[in-house]
Formats: C-alpha cells, sequence, structure tokens
C-alpha cells in the first residue's frame, strides 16, 4: 500500500479500536460489532447534506424530463449540439444528471478503510486487535467460508436481502415518478432498479464479515432516508 493511505488507515485503527475499549465494558465480545455500527451511523449523519442535495437533484432532473426529451429528438442527428444544450438546461436549472450519486461516492473511502482495517494481521505496526472480534461466533476479519459452523454469514445475507428488496422497491417508485413527468420507464430501466441493490450480496460475499456489516448499516440507513426524504 502506498504510504500516504497508511495514515488514514492507522488513524481510523487508532479511532475505532479507542471506541471498542469504551464500550467493551458494556457490550463485552460485541464491542467491535457496535463500534462498526456507531462508525457507519457517524458517517452517514455527516453525510446528510449530501443526501438532501442528492434527493433535490432527482427531484429536479425529474421535472426535467420533458425538456430533455425534446433536446433528444431535436438534436439527435447532432450530439455535440445536444450535450450543449443539455449542459446549458442542467446550469440554468441549477441541477444535474448525477445528483444521485454523490452519497454513494463519499461512502467509498470508508467503506475502503473498513475493508483494509480487517484485512490485516498488521496495522500501524503493531498487531490488529481489531480482528479478534466477533459476531455470532464468526470473526470479523474472515470472508464468506463455503462452510460455517455459525449462523452469522447467512444472517447478515437474509438482512442484506430484506433491506435490498424495500431499496429495490424504492428506486422502482422513484422511476415511476420520473414517467408521469413525460419520461417513460423502459423494461430495462424497471430491471435495472429491481436487481441492482442486490449488488450488496455479491459484494458481501467478497468481503470480510466487518465490511458486510459497514453495508448491512449504510444500506439500511439509505432506504430509511430515501423513505423520509421522498414524502
Amino acid at each position: 500500500m502506498p504510504s500516504f493511505l497508511e495514515a488514514p488507515v492507522a488513524g481510523a485503527y487508532h479511532v475505532l479500536t479507542s471506541l471498542v475499549d469504551i464500550l467493551q465494558p458494556l457490550t463485552g465480545a460485541y464491542a467491535a460489532v457496535i463500534a462498526i455500527v456507531l462508525c457507519t451511523l457517524v458517517v452517514r449523519l455527516c453525510l446528510v447534506p449530501l443526501s438532501v442535495r442528492a434527493q433535490r437533484g432527482l427531484k429536479a432532473r425529474a421535472a426535467l424530463m420533458p425538456q430533455l426529451k425534446q433536446l433528444s429528438e431535436k438534436h439527435r442527428g447532432d450530439p455535440e449540439r445536444l450535450q450543449r444544450e443539455v449542459a446549458k438546461l442542467q446550469a440554468e436549472s441549477g441541477t444535474s444528471l448525477f445528483a444521485g450519486f454523490l452519497p454513494m461516492l463519499a461512502q467509498l473511502p470508508f467503506f475502503w478503510l473498513m475493508y483494509t482495517l480487517f484485512s490485516r494481521t498488521v496495522v500501524a505496526g503493531e498487531p490488529n486487535q481489531l480482528i479478534s472480534g466477533s459476531l455470532l461466533g464468526a470473526p470479523l476479519g474472515v470472508h464468506w467460508p463455503v462452510a460455517t459452523g455459525t449462523p452469522a454469514f447467512l444472517v447478515v445475507a437474509v438482512l442484506l436481502a430484506v433491506v435490498a428488496w424495500f431499496s429495490a422497491r424504492l428506486q422502482v417508485r422513484q422511476l415511476e415518478t420520473s414517467a408521469t413527468t413525460g419520461a417513460p420507464v423502459s423494461t430495462w430501466s424497471r430491471r435495472i432498479a429491481q436487481l441492482l441493490p442486490f449488488g450488496t450480496l455479491l459484494t458481501a460475499a467478497f468481503v470480510p464479515l466487518a465490511a458486510g456489516l459497514y453495508l448491512l448499516t449504510t444500506t439500511t440507513w439509505t432506504v430509511v432516508e430515501r423513505t423520509i426524504l421522498q414524502r
């Protein structure tokens, strides 16, 4: 790993281990699990302004769909002119076609930190204390095993599937809302909206259990947050 990336990893490690030490007398063996959940909630709380901005951007984009459709039909033979006109329309409305991706992109560094912290046996020049934590008997630093005697991975997978199902419903509802403004929803778009949230299950199969917990916590937050913001 490049040396300039060691500093944030070491900093995150000391923050998380300090939190585990504080929680240990109250939560015992689940101190690391609770610490991961709490840190994830703090991260998402800090990203609320971005989420609000993203939701406003998505609503503004939905309102622009009829105009975007007209521009596409008018300049279908001139891609460069179409690009300029779309950029002009976005600038005048103060929105962006990529507004909805802001919260997800902002979370990537935190997910990377969680993955790194629970994938290494040595962090900041000392043995990694975090990987000794466990959930239902499964060490937080292990990846999804082919066979396991603990229900931890199954529990996380089922909960991720439930959250993904609710997330898919929200995304389809958002597509249908866009359709009411004049932009028809294609079968392909609907299928992507229904399947994409279940990508968290595939991701969880290739990351440590701790990163799976992060995914579960942050996707649950996202579903609750979107439900509130879409009202």
